[in-house]
């Protein structure tokens, strides 16, 4: 059993992770922000210790980093991951300021790993699978703030010669997941034979199930002589166009309308070349991703639809959706 910290663990990857540690039967300790959505939590709060904290007050961080003195620190909080997430200043304060205030806390303390959570959309647009050394082109706030913490997480690891590493995340999927991210909303839209406004057929993702991410956090958390500082790519080496997404969702889901390419704007980020490099990791750790994007989608779909409640609660925030239940929230 570990002593462990996971920041951002009512986000949707977060969740997730603390999830598998109490699973697993870790002391876990969630550092949460007072005004945070706590419904990924539902069924697992007693059995974890929450700490009501922002990041960026050094003091407080300190303070439960000393009372918590984890063994593996898993650092998922993010903010300007998601579209709406727009406040530069808070992007800059927790992704930054709070990653270097949760890194120097835990120096104090010690720590056999520490994952550091970065983003795929550091490496800005390419029209490759890029490598964890090449040059990264951030293209957002959002995405210079990631590079910063990575480039900061790089530096202590190399110069206090500890074990911290980053996982540059891809496209994550799965339980858990915003209902107003691309899956869940084809997924809940199918469920009801129907489909949303879509982009254009082209733009594309590397799609990698959430189960899979977890796997590759503890991975990297239990694997020895690890380069200190460094970098992974997390995805599965293959690119799914949303017209691929759409058409697994069609066969999964019996769905019978067509689509309707166009008929929602494509995003400023959207491309149709995103796609992880997975060597580094492969060689490193031995990681390799279980589920193909059907699998996950298989998997996704069968944990909404098990389960009234979540249906309902993913219905109700996703547009054009159907909801026949007001139940309030999902179960665990």
């Amino acid at each position: 059993m570990k002593r462990v910290i996971v920041t951002g663990a009512t986000g949707f990857v977060g969740a997730n992770v603390a999830r598998r540690l109490i699973a697993d039967g870790h002391d876990v300790t969630l550092f949460v922000r007072a005004d945070s959505d706590r419904w990924r939590l539902s069924g697992i709060e007693k059995d974890a210790r929450l700490v009501d904290l922002h990041l960026d007050d050094y003091a407080a961080v300190l303070a439960a980093v000393g009372a918590a003195r984890p063994d593996w620190v898993f650092h998922l909080a993010v903010h300007g991951a998601y579209s709406w997430q727009t406040d530069w200043q808070r992007m800059v304060s927790t992704n930054v300021v709070g990653t270097m205030n949760l890194v120097e806390a835990c120096l104090k303390t010690g720590f056999s790993a520490f994952v550091n959570t970065g983003s795929s959309s550091e490496y800005g647009f390419k029209d490759h699978a890029p490598s964890e050394d090449e040059f990264v082109d951030p293209n957002s706030y959002y995405a210079v703030t990631k590079a910063n913490a990575t480039q900061y997480c790089r530096f202590i690891a190399r110069d206090r010669q500890v074990n911290l590493t980053t996982l540059r995340l891809y496209s994550v999927f799965g339980p858990y997941e915003d209902p107003n991210r691309l899956v869940p909303t084809v997924l809940v839209r199918g469920l009801d034979g129907e489909l949303p406004p879509l982009v254009d057929p082209s733009v594309a993702r590397d799609y990698i199930h959430v189960d899979d991410v977890v796997d590759a956090y503890l991975q990297v958390a239990t694997t020895a002589g690890i380069e200190p500082g460094a970098v992974f790519n997390i995805g599965t080496g293959v690119q799914t166009s949303i017209a691929s997404v759409v058409e697994i969702a069609r066969r999964r889901l019996g769905i019978a309308v067509q689509p309707s390419w166009g008929s929602m704007e494509n995003r400023r980020w959207d491309t149709s070349i995103w796609v992880a490099d997975t060597k580094v990791m492969r060689a490193a750790t031995g990681f390799s991703p279980k589920l193909s994007f059907e699998e996950g989608f298989a998997r996704f779909a069968q944990w909404i639809a098990g389960e009234p409640a979540r249906r309902a609660y993913y219905a109700e925030r996703i547009p054009g959706a159907r909801s026949a239940s007001g139940l309030a929230g999902p179960k665990a």
